[in-house]
């Protein structure tokens, strides 16, 4: 802190010394600092700026790692309390406590821990003013009296969770934005919480809770007798030279006014004014040591010099940084923590600019074999393998034969069309032992000694010449790694990279294929992964030269390292650069780490300090200042000392040596494969070990798929990882140098895991590119061909081609990932395919926009008013059915809430609604016996307002929620059931059929055949019997379909059908026939399964024949598929009068053979899987796939004659907390109701109709609440259920407005205008008298108030208001008038007395 700084504190302190002394027994003098500002948080410095409150940190961000070396620092400098403004909306979301957003919560605790322990108090404020969006929607704003229970349940839910750790608190902090009733509302709601602290916490000395509001508005608490409910108030001031002297009488003019109530100068904006002139001012000064002032804020008094501490700023005696999160590394978490997992996993289609290099790779070892052939030296890598030191004794004597290959690799490269390659170039090869002699005498250095002569291989350079050719030939361009491993042999026995004579002798290697290969190629990289070398070589020794020394050893060689790749750059830089053109590098490795939790700082400080020991020990000298990551050198300086060394372990650069590493890359280039968790703990001094210098843990990312190389799982890591290396390095330009997946070598060309894994990472870069800024020049596949794999031998693969290692000539075979991969590069990225633009356009005129729901899922009253039980009612009331114990026996409660609920579907400008009748609501016990009226009623009163309202009707008669006495005689299994599904259709048809012109039999039979009556997971629970259901289903339908054509048709003109639901399914290896044919079964086993009887007659050929086939193959006597008989195959032929279609995801398809398994699943034969790249749900089973949904419904125009469709559901769901800005949801739509449009306009399919599941949160079945589809969120803390549009309501209801999508191009359309926002004034109309009078009249349920038309709620709560402000005028002129009289005694007195002294 600066002189000035320290001097103006410490007057201010002054001031007070005496005062707090003096006020002791009262209360301590609160020197103020906060609130903690986003600005701060992302950049780590400065104080808060003017209308900082606007940017206050909300907990939405992870707490910067350096908050506690802040808040030390301003304890240090002596503020006693700090700033916590609370976020209702962050904590709340839904503004239900029994849903608080969890990490936020944990947030706010780390937060306010930290304060107390470096002795700041917590000043906690509950909320500003500004009305949470959650209830904006519901309630408006504080006008609104119930917002005030509302802001009770917050902080009674506040002081549960922080309340022990807070003594001050303010409840709200901007009251004078608010007048009138939203006043009185807040101070209403002010005095109850009021009460409510004193009474959680009755004994407490000192704090309190008080309310902020600026000084001129402190009258409203004078006048509104708000003083006896504050502990104190918080008071806002501002600060300039020119109204010094006013402020001053303002703080005199409140304290009077307050009378002994202490005071906090909670805000104090110090403006156009130095400090020193506001503590100048006499008068303020004055004003400030009133015996009532608690304290004041010091920000603006601790200037500039109180900014966060920069991370360069501290140090040990020994130079050595503490520890703490860098810069970069908190920016980038913060920039992706606030990413939902739709923005995260959204894919780009987007392309790479046009001089991306795309490539391709292998090393020397891996691949070449003819390892003592043509005069080539033995490698330390030939020793390992020969000592049976990797898996299953194999060895790269022969490898991939790439020696006597160069034409057929070559020719490999040019089919893949790659325009780079990168390959490594064998030092052994080109010098048998390693050095390079010019001379007949024997260098100096220690690598040469007697009997080491060597000189140069020229069937070595000549292969390496052969392969660099080739490829010029063809234009692909050659990337040269100098070392990848493979040291000679007969180097390590002289020390290897522990000799530092290593780094002239391979320089003089490096300079020699400069010399020799440079005129051709232009990317030369130093090292390959020199992490690896140093401590996996020299530290764990897993790799040769298997040197087990990990506490100096693995320093000490990537020191040799670093400072061989420096002499080689410049070697390059002096004597090629010029004549070749070319660019050096070094090849790096790095995992992206994350923080176990990123609400605790140290856990965010290893997860920085885990990438500063790997990427950062090489990167940091070489491409920041030339020496190692501050980090490092502090944790293991102080390690070494711990253990008593008289020095540190890692080795220290001099100046001189920092200068000439400094700047020794042309590019960034970065290997990658997976992500690591990092947590920090306090590691063993013992033994010395780079590993324990950590303190820190990697575990694996456990959510993410497994490869076949341990602990290497493929997660998406690589954006960030691009992202810091960006903010670490100065946004260098960057090649990713390796990049692949390991699979095992059962999986020969059929590679779909290493395709989702370039699709995804690939994706990842070009984010990280087009997204982010980051300079991504080019990427690299790992690799060309399965090779040998270091320590795993032959047993797993990360080649674009198959290599059989059975056959001695190493057949290369193309697998599917290099199509996916030339095609990748072809497009040069991911452009979005024609057939996923956007088509703009307009559905025809009279299409059906309908939204949908369920009687189980939504009705609730399940034994209200005769209602029979379902077999629902039973299931989710058997234990372990339903997730969390859920059932639907309050669900939405629509049973009592039609108003409601038509309401929402008005807001949503539907035109039809579709919703189901309950069955045993209708009919107890499933038979016409006895009709329930009352439950008809609900119905009838339900339609009658959908109809009022203009929104047609969409009845499904069976929505899954059988009776439970038909399940008692066997439900779906009894034939009989065909004959009460009639009946009871035919109650509807009779009772509702008048006003109901679209009918739906039978919702989703297969769900009712296969997950209730074959897997069990679904209500009535019963397993292995799902065909004999289907058949009864199907009949049924034909049954009810036949009595309303018979005898309802003529008179009511409705239309009936029955809605079947399918995913649509492509083969996971388009190229592969069993994936085809097995997608094929998926198709006809599901979909076919229900349409083929309906639309065809019977059930699909191949279901019938696999079915027989594999039953009498079991030795059963017939099928377990019943059969139609020819006159049943003709009564249901040709039931339908649409096709009613359920459809939300897709899935890729694979064979299965199940064996002899006698069931659904073993009949399909098919397993699915899906695209790692499509965006997940809140349900397991459901990926965003909008492509699916044109194809499946061109499937149904082609497969069943082009009927009519009406979609009867299509959404999405999330789980979790809720966020009333559902990004998924909205993209959701838009892309699928897109593709609808498609598939009407481009493929002719006859769509008549879209219906969005689901109008509301609701039962969603064995999920019970836990999955939410719903346009509209159900708030089921509040017992009033209320509907809360989210914004993809908002969505829906403008693409049915526009009734498509409108083409921007055109302009803006009237469609998307916003609609005028409603006024408070009833529409009137008017008559006219019989005087001929025109006079206005009332709607229906106003009256006339003081000459105001309002409703009579409203004008009873004016009128309440009216006799508040009355009540408070008459005290105010009483208090007044006694105020008066208390100041004439008092002038009275002083009169008095100076008469006195006058006579005397």
């Amino acid at each position: 802190m600066s002189f000035l700084g320290n001097l103006l504190s410490l007057c201010l302190i002054t001031v007070y010394g005496c005062k707090c002394q003096q006020n002791a027994e009262q209360h301590h003098t609160i020197f103020l600092a906060g609130p903690m500002t986003n600005e701060q948080v992302k950049g780590l410095n400065g104080k808060p700026s003017e209308g900082a409150l606007l940017d206050t940190f909300d907990c939405s961000h992870p707490i910067p790692p350096s908050s506690r070396q802040y808040f030390e620092h301003l304890q240090s400098r002596g503020v006693t309390h700090f700033k916590v403004p609370l976020s209702w909306a962050h904590l709340l979301p839904t503004g239900l406590p029994s849903q608080p957003q969890q990490t936020v919560v944990s947030c706010f605790q780390t937060l306010l821990k930290q304060l107390v322990d470096v002795g700041l108090q917590p000043l906690v404020v509950l909320h500003g003013s500004t009305v949470p969006d959650v209830f904006r929607s519901i309630y408006g704003g504080w006008e609104s009296q119930e917002l005030i229970a509302a802001f009770q349940e917050y902080s009674e839910f506040v002081f549960r969770e922080f309340g022990e750790v807070g003594d001050s608190w303010v409840t709200l902090s901007c009251l004078e934005e608010l007048k009138d009733a939203e006043l009185q509302h807040t101070l209403v709601a002010h005095t109850s919480v009021y009460r409510r602290y004193h009474q959680l916490f009755p004994r407490r000395d000192g704090g309190g809770v008080s309310i902020g509001l600026k000084i001129s508005k402190v009258s409203i608490i004078r006048d509104t007798q708000l003083l006896k409910y504050l502990d104190f108030l918080s008071v806002k001031i501002q600060y300039d030279c020119t109204t010094g002297g006013n402020l001053a009488e303002e703080l005199q003019s409140v304290m009077q006014k307050c009378e002994d109530k202490p005071i906090l100068f909670y805000e104090m904006n110090i403006k156009d004014c130095s400090p020193y002139e506001f503590l100048s001012d006499t008068k303020i000064l004055n004003a400030l040591s009133n015996d009532d002032v608690l304290g004041f804020d010091m920000v603006d008094l601790l200037g500039a010099a109180d900014n966060i501490p920069k991370s360069d700023a501290t140090y040990n005696g020994n130079n050595i940084q503490t520890s703490s999160c860098s810069i970069p590394y908190c920016k980038t978490w913060t920039n992706f923590a606030t990413m939902t997992s739709s923005e995260r996993d959204a894919f780009l289609n987007e392309s790479f600019p046009v001089d991306f290099q795309w490539a391709t790779s292998s090393e020397s070892f891996k691949v070449e074999g003819g390892w003592s052939e043509g005069g080539k030296g033995e490698t330390i890598w030939d020793r390992f393998g020969h000592e049976n030191k990797v898996f299953d004794n194999q060895t790269a004597d022969l490898a991939c034969d790439s020696y006597h290959k160069v034409d057929y690799d070559v020719y490999l490269l040019r089919g893949l069309h790659v325009n780079t390659y990168q390959f490594s170039i064998s030092w052994a090869r080109i010098f048998p032992s390693g050095h390079r002699v010019r001379h007949t005498t024997c260098c100096h250095s220690s690598l040469c000694p007697n009997g080491h002569h060597s000189s140069l291989n020229q069937k070595g350079v000549d292969y390496y010449n052969r392969l660099i050719d080739g490829l010029v030939a063809y234009n692909i361009t050659p990337m040269v790694t100098l070392y990848h491993w493979d040291l000679p042999e007969a180097l390590q026995n002289l020390g290897g990279w522990e000799n530092v004579d290593m780094i002239g002798t391979f320089n003089d290697f490096c300079d020699f294929c400069f010399a020799t290969f440079g005129n051709r190629v232009k990317f030369w990289m130093t090292f390959n992964q020199p992490h690896t070398i140093a401590w996996s070589g020299y530290g764990l020794g897993q790799i040769p030269p298997n040197v087990k020394k990990p506490g100096i050893t693995p320093y000490k060689v990537a020191h040799n390292l670093i400072k061989a790749h420096a002499k080689v750059y410049h070697t390059y830089d002096d004597k090629y650069r010029k004549s070749q053109g070319g660019l050096v590098s070094i090849a790096l490795n790095a995992d992206w780490i994350e923080p176990k939790d990123v609400n605790v700082p140290r856990e965010v400080v290893a997860a920085d300090r885990a990438l500063q020991f790997k990427l950062g020990w090489f990167a940091h000298p070489i491409f920041k200042n030339g020496d190692y990551p501050d980090a490092m050198k502090w944790q293991v300086g102080n390690k070494s000392e711990l253990q008593g060394f008289s020095e540190s372990r890692l080795p220290s650069f001099t100046e001189e040596e920092k200068n000439y590493i400094r700047g020794t890359a042309d590019m960034f280039c970065v290997n990658h494969y997976t992500t690591k968790i990092a947590r920090h703990v306090t590691a063993r001094l013992t033994p010395q070990s780079y590993e324990y210098d950590r303190d820190l843990s990697e575990t694996e990312e456990g959510d993410s798929p497994t490869t076949a190389i341990s602990k290497q799982r493929a997660v998406a890591g690589l954006r960030r990882l691009l992202n810091w290396v960006k903010e670490e390095y100065g946004n260098p330009e960057i090649y990713i140098t390796e990049n692949g997946v390991a699979t095992n070598t059962e999986i020969t060309v059929d590679d779909t895991d290493r395709i989702f894994y370039f699709k995804t990472y690939i994706d990842e870069a070009l984010k990280a590119h087009n997204l982010d800024g980051v300079k991504v020049r080019g990427y690299i596949a790992t690799s060309l061909m399965d090779s040998f794999e270091w320590l795993n031998g032959y047993k797993v693969g990360f080649g674009l081609y198959h290599v059989d290692f059975t056959d001695p000539n190493r057949p290369r075979t193309p697998k599917r990932s290099a199509h996916y991969y030339y095609q990748v590069m072809k497009d040069n990225g991911f452009p979005l395919p024609d057939d996923e633009k956007t088509l703009y356009g307009q559905f025809p005129t009279g299409f059906n926009w309908s939204t949908a729901s369920a009687s189980y899922q939504i009705e609730g009253s399940w034994r209200a008013h005769g209602k029979g039980l379902s077999i629902w009612d039973k299931f989710a009331h058997t234990p372990l059915r339903v997730d969390n114990s859920d059932n639907g026996d309050i669900a939405c409660d629509s049973y009592n809430k039609i108003d409601e609920d038509v309401k929402v579907l008005k807001k949503l400008k539907v035109t039809h609604y579709r919703f189901s009748i309950s069955w045993p609501r209708v009919l107890p016990d499933g038979t016409n016996s006895h009709i329930n009226e009352v439950g008809l009623n609900y119905y009838h009163r339900l339609l009658d307002a959908l109809l009022a309202a203009s929104i047609q009707p969409q009845v499904t008669l069976y929505h899954w929620d059988l009776p439970v006495a038909l399940q008692k005689v066997g439900g779906w299994e009894n034939e009989t059931i065909v004959q009460r599904f009639r009946d009871y259709a035919d109650v509807l048809f009779s009772r509702f059929g008048s006003r109901v012109k679209f009918w739906i039999t039978l919702n989703e039979p297969y769900i009712v055949a296969n997950l209730g009556y074959g897997y069990g997971t679904f209500a009535p629970g019963i397993i292995g019997k799902q065909y004999i259901a289907a058949h009864n289903l199907i009949k049924a339908h034909a049954e009810a379909w036949h009595l309303y054509n018979d005898n309802y048709r003529a008179t009511q003109g409705g239309l009936i059908s029955i809605t079947i639901n399918s995913d649509w399914v492509e083969p996971q290896n388009p190229y592969k026939q069993e994936d085809v044919d097995a997608a094929e079964r998926y198709l006809q086993f599901f979909i076919g399964w229900f349409a083929h009887p309906i639309f065809n007659g019977d059930y699909p050929d191949l279901m019938k024949t696999i079915i027989r086939e594999r039953s009498l193959a079991a030795g059963l006597p017939e099928s377990r598929l019943p059969e139609f008989t020819p006159e049943e195959i003709k009564r249901i032929k040709g039931t339908h009068d649409y096709f009613g279609f359920n459809h939300y995801t897709s899935v890729l398809a694979f064979p299965v053979d199940l064996g002899n398994q006698q069931d659904y699943e073993g009949d399909r034969g098919t397993g699915t899987s899906r695209d790692r790249t499509w965006i997940e749900s809140g349900s397991f089973w459901l990926k965003i796939t909008p492509f699916g949904f044109r194809k499946i419904l061109k499937f149904i125009k082609d497969e069943y004659g082009n009927p009519p469709v009406y979609v009867t559901e299509n959404g999405i769901s999330e789980r979790g907390a809720v966020d009333l800005n559902d990004i998924h949801r909205t993209h959701y739509y838009e892309n699928y109701i897109n593709q609808a449009l498609k598939a009407l306009v481009l493929d002719g399919v006859d769509l008549r109709g879209y219906t969005a599941w689901s109008l509301m949160d609701n039962f969603e079945w064995a999920a019970g609440y836990t999955e939410r589809f719903g346009l509209f969120y159900v708030n089921r803390s509040n017992p009033t259920l209320p509907r809360i549009p989210k914004n993809s309501a908002s969505r829906y209801a403008s693409i049915i407005t526009c009734n498509g999508f409108p083409d921007p191009a055109l302009g803006p359309h009237e469609c998307l205008k916003p609609e005028p926002e409603a006024t408070s004034t009833p529409t009137m109309t008017t008559e006219v008298n019989s005087a001929g009078t025109t006079v206005p009249i009332l709607p229906l349920n106003m009256v006339d108030f003081l000459g105001l038309e309002l409703s009579p709620h409203d004008a009873e709560m004016a009128l309440y208001i009216i006799f508040v402000f009355l009540l408070v005028s008459v005290l105010g002129i009483i208090f007044v008038v006694y105020r008066l009289l208390k100041a004439k005694q008092k002038l009275k007195r002083p009169a008095v007395a100076s008469v006195k002294m006058e006579r005397m």
